[in-house]
């Protein structure tokens, strides 16, 4: 992978760029994490895609991930089906017949637990707050750091909060208006007291990793109509990456994967179609960007 060509948003049509074999060639791409419009949705953006159309709309893109991903990658697809006429809709489930058809292997699904859904008015159903974070690889033998995913407890917090800024308690907003922001003061809000060397999930209610992830909706953002929160492709960046790894992102609208990927040392490359995301991304990772440089100083 020529470095003149990560750390780069690029904006277009996905598939264009994914069949671009200079731009990102065979095996070059050590993991996909992408959420793409569920079907019928995001109908502005991506113009929407019939639960019928579906699974052929994805296999092209699909294909064309399978050829940039590494053997040893991993492919990381967040999706949910939804209701139509009293039912599941199951395009989901015919995209995942679908890909193993095409040689992916499904090795594992993630259940993102989201915790703080919007409640409903059903008769018939309960507040839906869960979505799918599907796994596929291209071979059995692929890259996990399950380390990766737990935090040692102990002093360590001591010292690494007592000389924290006023600045660090206070929720940082970008000065061009773009909504991205950090309070690392949260953290102190996750931690428990746990005996010395102790490995623990970050989530306060786990001794250890599971395949269920909680984690709350991205609530801060309004200028993207499905944003995910940064906590979600952090930790698949974690636990399927190392520092210097290459991350894509082929729906990656304002840059959340992105600025994962920055925060935590790994080189990336997204693609949006819609120039206003584009340009709201870029706008995010230059703020990112400035904090970083500022609090080197």
């Amino acid at each position: 992978m020529k470095p003149e060509l990560v750390d780069k948003i690029y904006q277009g049509q996905n598939i264009q760029y994914l069949y671009d074999k200079e731009l990102i060639p065979d095996d070059s791409i050590d993991l996909v994490v992408t959420s793409p419009p569920y079907a019928e949705r995001r109908n502005g953006a991506y113009g929407g895609v019939h639960p019928n159309k579906y699974v052929a709309w994805f296999l092209p893109i699909a294909e064309q991930l399978y050829r940039v991903l590494k053997p040893n990658g991993s492919f990381i697809l967040n999706i949910k089906e939804h209701c139509r006429n009293g039912e599941r809709e199951t395009y989901v489930l015919e995209l995942i017949l679908a890909l193993k058809e095409q040689g992916w292997l499904w090795v594992e699904e993630y259940c993102w637990y989201k915790k703080n859904s919007y409640p409903g008015k059903w008769p018939n159903r309960f507040r839906d707050n869960w979505e799918r974070c599907l796994h596929f690889t291209k071979s059995k033998k692929f890259k996990m750091y399950q380390d990766a995913v737990k935090v040692p407890i102990g002093d360590w917090a001591k010292p690494r909060f007592k000389s924290m800024s006023k600045n660090d308690f206070v929720r940082y907003t970008s000065g061009t208006k773009s909504k991205f922001g950090r309070n690392v003061s949260n953290w102190l809000n996750k931690r428990k007291v746990y005996p010395h060397n102790v490995l623990v999930f970050e989530e306060e209610h786990y001794m250890e990793p599971t395949t269920v992830i909680h984690l709350a909706t991205e609530c801060s953002n309004r200028n993207h109509s499905a944003v995910f929160p940064i906590e979600l492709p952090t930790w698949f960046i974690r636990l399927f990456t190392q520092k210097g790894d290459v991350v894509l992102d082929p729906f990656i609208g304002i840059g959340t994967t992105a600025i994962a990927a920055k925060l935590l040392d790994r080189r990336y490359i997204g693609i949006e179609n819609s120039d206003e995301y584009v340009k709201e991304a870029m706008m995010n990772i230059k703020d990112l960007e400035s904090t970083l440089k500022s609090e080197k100083q």
